[in-house]
């Protein structure tokens, strides 16, 4: 067996090489000590596209397999977290977190090269007061290992955050496994049955209407994904700009709006301030944990989120991992101190039904 190792900057991190004599495809390996708390499966779990993602899955061992385009090609990377994180009471955070990777295809290097920075290796936090509501200082308390990943990949994030424009979650998820699975790739390496590679640009600009049509996606959603594929080189640099200049460009896009940026830069740039306004759930949600309204509107959600300014949507995710709690006054008193149960904005009034385009 061949090993290379080197030493990376931020320490605690090497890389080996195996050949192809003792496997089917050569892989690389990684492993890196962090120099702080990581939830693994939450922080890259926002990469996943619903259940049968064919880019994301979680194996029996708990690994994490992604699949990326890189610009390098496509390739495969496998990640297997520490010891998992036990949230059911409060703990300090462990000063260092160990993640191991392995990774197959010619972008097997850019992929294990990104993982820290997947990981939020670079997600500073400096300026958040999460003491300026009690359920965001309760929640990033009991999950010290939160942080904010970015994937590098602009266009494998808003690809998806286009199917998501206007429809229920499923709907989109729905598209994205039918598109993904008749024109992605095999994946290089041992990855699960049913994964697929991220479609280069010019794929999705030659896929014919009726293709979309049978995905179940319209004709507006189908060509703004084409309009951003015709740019996707520039708009892969637009991850070396700052986050309002690259929100600002992606909006010169017809098609592409203040949602559709946000979801996209949130996973691909990890921008920390990245508020999905027009979400159809979120402004409720935000609502109902910060301040016990059961419908709110996006004005209120930011006046709401407005003491996180610059960390807004670090806030949101924690809230969601909050678990929907809400303030709730002690039992049996109508003015006791304000505590915090589990709940959720009131299911009432019409709900945004699944729609199939493949029938119309």
């Amino acid at each position: 067996m061949r090993r290379i190792a080197r030493v990376w900057p931020y320490g605690g991190l090497s890389m080996g090489f195996v050949g192809a004599a003792e496997m089917a495809e050569p892989m690389l390996e990684l492993d890196w000590r962090a120099p702080f708390a990581i939830d693994v499966r939450v922080t890259l779990g926002v990469q996943g596209r619903g259940k049968g993602d064919p880019t994301y899955r979680v194996d029996e061992a708990g690994a994490i397999w992604r699949t990326s385009l890189t610009p390098d090609g496509p390739g495969t990377i496998r990640v297997l977290p520490s010891a998992p994180v036990t949230y059911s009471t409060p703990a300090p955070a462990p000063v260092s977190t160990r993640v191991r990777a392995w990774a197959w295809g010619p972008g097997a290097e850019w992929l294990l090269d990104a993982l820290p920075a997947a990981l939020g290796f670079y997600d500073d936090d400096s300026g958040f007061d999460s003491a300026a509501h009690p359920l965001i200082r309760d929640a990033a308390r009991r999950h010290p290992g939160f942080r904010l990943g970015r994937s590098g990949r602009l266009m494998e994030a808003l690809v998806p955050a286009i199917l998501e424009q206007k429809v229920v979650i499923l709907e989109a998820h729905r598209a994205w496994r039918i598109l993904l699975s008749k024109f992605g790739t095999e994946p290089p390496g041992p990855a699960p049955r049913g994964m697929r590679v991220f479609p280069d640009p010019r794929i999705w600009r030659r896929i014919p209407s009726w293709e979309w049509h049978r995905a179940g996606v319209e004709g507006v959603r189908a060509e703004t994904i084409i309009r951003a594929a015709t740019v996707a080189s520039t708009l892969e640099r637009l991850l070396e700009v700052g986050h309002e200049e690259a929100d600002r460009k992606l909006r010169t896009i017809p098609g592409i709006g203040i949602w559709t940026s946000a979801e996209a830069r949130q996973r691909a740039a990890g921008d920390p301030d990245a508020v999905s306004v027009g979400d159809y759930h979120l402004k409720n949600i935000v609502g109902w944990a910060l301040a016990g309204k059961d419908r709110s509107s996006d004005e209120e959600m930011l006046e709401l989120l407005e003491p996180f300014k610059g960390h807004r949507h670090r806030a949101t995710r924690l809230i969601g991992l909050s678990g929907g709690t809400r303030p709730t006054r002690a039992a049996g008193s109508g003015t006791g101190p304000a505590r915090y149960g589990v709940g959720g904005p009131q299911r009432r009034g019409p709900r945004m039904s699944v729609r199939d385009y493949r029938k119309f």
